[in-house]
């Protein structure tokens, strides 16, 4: 019975942008929460040094791999196509899921034998400032987390199928499981394998990513089969795949210009810029990711039944509520950046030249948290829309400008000692060494709003405004409780300051909390008064609690196309 009722949970098909975000917003807090125990372990572990540096800059080359297979197994082309296949009948979408598989799995195979060989030289080009110890390192590191790629690939093609048919729960357990299992590698792994201990790790969760999927698409009945013949729908989906792969392609080439930079930059630059950034990634995946990953088989329905204002109305409510949620986090992030870092990461190895330079990291990382978020929206409203070329050509003018900008601010940060000393110490960081690096953080959120300012004008243009009176009204009411909510923060900060040992976590702790609690309630009670309509539509949705809604047949009978 017991076992019944968690499949039927499991199996639940989510039928409201409202509640599948709620739900993805949910198992992600618990995701990125076991993220912050593995961050936590890492940087007391090892500190910001030689050891993180190492670990995070042998990513680069395998999450580079993972995006090019992408380029026939991207999820915002495979599930229009899947749900096209579907209505045609079970067999039919199965065949194409195996083409699709089989085509996956002769090209990451190739290309990741390729690589393993090739790993070397391409570390090369990675890490400039490493040297030849630390690049030994960084490339088996490298060649362990190829398996990374395949095993992540795998899980985007069953993640597709999970999302078509709304079985959210499932899509939203890998990641937890994917933490779980760098968890075992540190706690397990590492004192017997050392670095190499971890990586394994990486490749367990991975693992455990896309297994934990296999059940629930057996129950739908999809048992695709090896077969290398080119179908149209394969085409149709290498076609679709394509730009949106190019974009992730250039996330990661950005990322690994990045890391080159920083790999130059002084030693544990790689690791700040990491860690800063998987600390803002927490409310940019909560939301964010959450809501635009919701949306977008709703986007694509209504889209596809060519119900533009659906359309544009379904944008506008998500752009509305992730708006609500992440600008207050934004303006959160930066007061609270110092507390925020000592509590998560400060512990062990980790020490306070290593904490002052990660809360600088993610006050710049911060500042374009609203902009991250709603980029993820529109690329998958751009896609669901059919318009596919238009974020990659703007992705990548936004990476030539990140790109661009940290050579030219390196170059001025060098030749102008007002300007590095006028950058650091607006940051507070003007006495540590290696404060140069932050001119990756700051160039990568000017880039963040220039992109997300180029997709909403060229959004406007071939889809139609989102926004009218009530976006800009609900813009303001958000903006003036935010602004409520620093305000509060930052002086009950001071008049706390006596009150708490900030030497010790649990000082620390609840400094910071008790003053985030009085910005929070300060903001939420203008927003009470003003009556805001995203704050009345969170409790509404509240009340009418998502686990209320009925579930739907675990095993859908073929060709019901749901």
């Amino acid at each position: 019975m017991v076992i019944a009722k968690l499949s039927h949970f499991f199996e639940r098909e989510f039928t409201g942008v409202h509640q599948a975000a709620f739900l993805l917003a949910i198992t992600t807090v618990f995701a990125k929460a076991l993220a912050l125990v593995r961050d936590r372990m890492l940087a007391s572990t090892f500190g910001a040094g030689e050891a993180l540096d190492m670990y995070y800059a042998s990513f680069r080359i395998p999450d580079f791999v993972y995006t090019l297979s992408l380029f026939i197994a991207a999820s915002t082309a495979l599930i229009p196509l899947l749900l096209e296949r579907e209505s045609k009948g079970r067999e039919e979408a199965s065949r194409f899921i195996g083409s699709v598989l089989s085509w996956f799995l002769v090209g990451i195979g190739v290309l990741g034998v390729a690589l393993f060989f090739f790993m070397p030289y391409l570390t090369d080009m990675v890490t400039p400032g490493f040297n030849a110890s630390q690049r030994e390192t960084t490339v088996l590191l490298g060649r362990i987390l190829l398996l990374q790629a395949l095993f992540l690939g795998l899980s985007n093609i069953a993640a597709s199928i999970i999302q078509a048919f709304r079985l959210f729960f499932i899509y939203a357990l890998s990641p937890i499981l994917y933490n779980v299992g760098i968890i075992i590698g540190l706690l397990f792994l590492y004192p017997v394998w050392g670095l190499s201990g971890i990586a394994f790790g990486v490749v367990i969760g991975a693992f455990l990513h896309v297994a934990v999927q296999i059940p629930s698409i057996i129950r739908l009945h999809f048992l695709p089969f090896f077969s290398l013949r080119i179908e149209p729908g394969l085409r149709r989906a290498f076609l679709l795949s394509f730009p949106r792969s190019v974009g992730l392609s250039i996330n990661q080439l950005v990322f690994i210009a990045m890391t080159a930079f920083a790999s130059v930059f002084g030693l544990g630059s790689i690791a700040v810029f990491q860690l800063a950034y998987n600390l803002e990634t927490v409310p940019l995946s909560v939301i964010g990711l959450s809501y635009s990953v919701a949306a977008f088989p709703f986007l694509a329905g209504v889209f596809a039944r060519d119900e533009r204002k659906k359309f544009l109305e379904h944008v506008s409510l998500a752009i509305r509520h992730i708006i609500f949620w992440s600008l207050p986090f934004t303006i959160l992030f930066i007061v609270l950046r110092a507390h925020i870092v000592r509590v998560i990461l400060g512990a062990g190895n980790f020490g306070w030249v290593d904490t002052r330079l990660t809360a600088a990291a993610l006050a710049l990382f911060s500042v374009s948290l609203v902009a991250q978020a709603l980029i993820l929206l529109y690329v998958r409203a751009f896609y669901a829309g059919g318009k596919t070329i238009t974020p990659v050509a703007i992705n990548i003018c936004a990476a030539l400008f990140i790109v661009a900008g940290v050579f030219f601010f390196s170059w001025l940060y060098d030749a102008s000692s007002s300007f590095s000393y006028v950058f650091a110490d607006i940051l507070r960081v003007s006495d540590l060494v290696h404060n140069k690096m932050l001119i990756l953080p700051f160039m990568f959120s000017l880039g963040s709003i220039l992109n997300l300012v180029l997709l909403a004008i060229f959004f406007s243009r071939d889809f139609g405004s989102a926004g009218g009176k009530r976006f800009w009204n609900s813009f303001a009411h958000i903006s003036i409780s935010s602004a409520i909510m620093g305000v509060v923060t930052f002086y009950a900060l001071r008049l706390f300051d006596g009150m708490f040992n900030l030497e010790t976590f649990a000082g620390v702790f609840l400094h910071g909390s008790l003053a985030g609690i009085l910005g929070v309630a300060g903001g939420v009670l203008f927003l009470i008064f003003a009556k805001n309509r995203e704050y009345e539509e969170l409790k509404k949705a509240l009340v009418r609690r998502f686990w209320k809604t009925p579930f739907v047949s675990q095993e859908p009978s073929s060709g019901s196309g749901l």
